[in-house]
């Protein structure tokens, strides 16, 4: 793959001053961290949607997201690498506007679910994000900014409830459907004015057509089974035929990746033990946590109904009073992670962070029905889950090239996003199994919701067993970055 780059000598960012990155970082917090408010709101929103539509179908509102989502990522993130990362992110931030549009104004479930699909695209803003940071800035600012940007995370938990409560209780689920909209375009203008255009190209690359339309192809109908496993059967003729597709799809991917001359995400590249190894890892054990959020909000915001749902039926805003403390260890795990990783092995940082939430989300399984009992746990399992979200971008920056961050932050992506998405929908089955539809909305009992918990655990646990399956990388400050300061 022959690369090109623009010298420093014809940089403006060379001499930029620090106030110039931290706008910089600023925009990119914002961008990045859209996708996650967008997941907060979601799941605060989630059991008024169900009940507004009359749905048993909620799951697919966060899953549809996700999964056109993980379709377009490697055509997003090849084109990044075509034609620039800032280009490939207005244009996701673009779609994503659209996609908030249709959903704010659907007077159906189809069309509200049609919507959040375009704006799936969206998902690619985190890949590319990350990817920029390390082309833009110099090496002391590279670590720091990747934390700050992962720290946002804690930011977004922290004022996320109480603006989705506040939007809840006040606007009902319109409201904050609206916001999404706004928020997407302040991202769009951000990254427009402030955001540098990387200067990391491939020269005369084309798009693998085919590669990504079988691996896209592959991974959706695994997705799509796995939604759909539960009405159509587990050991169903449909199930099977779908995920015997997907196999043979994701073989095919493989093949014509050995041949094409420009392939999608380089076979030179994921073979490598360093690389394959830790997205493994870190993506299982980030997707795991993600996913966690179906369990927890329906648990705290579906009403109680005796002997039909077990949910506490807090408001929006007792919610977020409540997970505040959680929020905030989030921030510190996530801040104080970006800082340690410079002098510290990040396989010992991710391995710290997964145990933290496992034991966290371990006392929830038992301990779940006060406030007090929450923040018990959830300042643990926020602790854990900040030092996950931010050591992430940085074990993918310490095992590739800087002209493979781009691909390898999206292969990082679409695994982890495939993952949050099968531990989700499975969660959703297991907490079904616990449960009763009631005028056309399924609701949960408490064992549903302890299940859902166990299910999570197990999950992040084995994404905690991989980690000894990564070897040991060159740190943070060795890492070869700064490309375009």
């Amino acid at each position: 793959m022959i690369q090109t780059q623009i010298t420093p000598a014809q940089t403006p960012e060379r001499s930029r001053s620090a106030p110039h990155n931290g706008l910089i970082v600023a925009a990119l917090l914002w961008t990045v961290q859209l996708v996650s408010l967008v997941a907060a709101l979601s799941g605060t929103t989630q059991a008024a949607i169900a009940i507004h539509f009359q749905t048993t179908q909620i799951a697919w509102f966060t899953l549809m997201t996700l999964l056109t989502g993980t379709f377009f990522l490697p055509f997003v993130v090849k084109g990044a690498a075509l034609f620039g990362k800032k280009r490939a992110l207005l244009v996701a931030t673009g779609f994503g506007l659209v996609g908030d549009l249709v959903a704010a104004m659907a007077t159906d479930y189809r069309t509200l679910l049609i919507g959040r699909g375009i704006a799936g695209l969206y998902t690619a803003a985190t890949p590319l994000s990350y990817a920029i940071t390390r082309d833009v800035f110099p090496r002391r600012w590279v670590g720091l900014a990747n934390g700050i940007m992962a720290g946002g995370v804690g930011l977004v938990a922290f004022g996320g409830p109480f603006l989705s409560g506040w939007l809840l209780d006040s606007h009902g689920f319109r409201g904050i459907l609206w916001f999404m909209v706004v928020s997407t375009a302040v991202s769009f203008v951000l990254v427009l004015a402030l955001v540098p255009e990387s200067p990391v190209r491939e020269r005369g690359g084309r798009m693998d057509w085919a590669g990504g339309l079988l691996l896209g192809g592959g991974v959706t109908l695994i997705i799509y089974a796995v939604g759909q496993g539960p009405h159509w059967g587990w050991t169903s003729g449909r199930f099977t035929g779908f995920v015997i597709g997907a196999v043979i799809a994701l073989i095919a991917f493989l093949l014509v990746e050995r041949r094409v001359a420009e392939p999608l995400f380089p076979l030179t590249m994921t073979r490598r033990r360093t690389v394959w190894s830790a997205l493994l890892a870190a993506s299982v054990i980030a997707g795991s946590l993600s996913a966690v959020g179906v369990v927890v909000q329906l648990l705290i915001l579906m009403p109680k109904i005796p002997h039909v749902s077990d949910g506490l039926g807090w408001s929006g805003t007792h919610n977020a009073i409540v997970t505040s403390p959680i929020s905030a260890m989030i921030i510190v795990g996530a801040v104080g992670t970006g800082a340690l990783a410079r002098r510290m092995d990040s396989r010992i940082l991710l391995a710290a962070g997964a145990a933290l939430a496992i034991l966290g989300y371990g006392i929830a399984t038992q301990y779940h029905h006060t406030a007090g009992q929450i923040i018990s746990w959830g300042v643990i399992a926020g602790l854990g889950t900040g030092m996950v979200v931010a050591v992430v971008p940085i074990m993918v920056i310490e095992v590739v090239s800087p002209e493979e961050q781009a691909l390898a932050n999206g292969a990082q992506t679409l695994v982890q996003g495939v993952a949050q998405i099968v531990v989700s929908q499975l969660a959703y089955v297991v907490m079904a199994q616990h449960g009763m539809v009631l005028k056309g909305t399924q609701f949960y009992l408490d064992k549903g919701f302890t299940n859902g918990l166990w299910l999570v655990i197990g999950c992040c646990a084995l994404g905690a067993l991989l980690v000894a399956l990564v070897p040991k990388a060159e740190r943070l400050d060795d890492a070869d970055v700064g490309q375009a300061a």
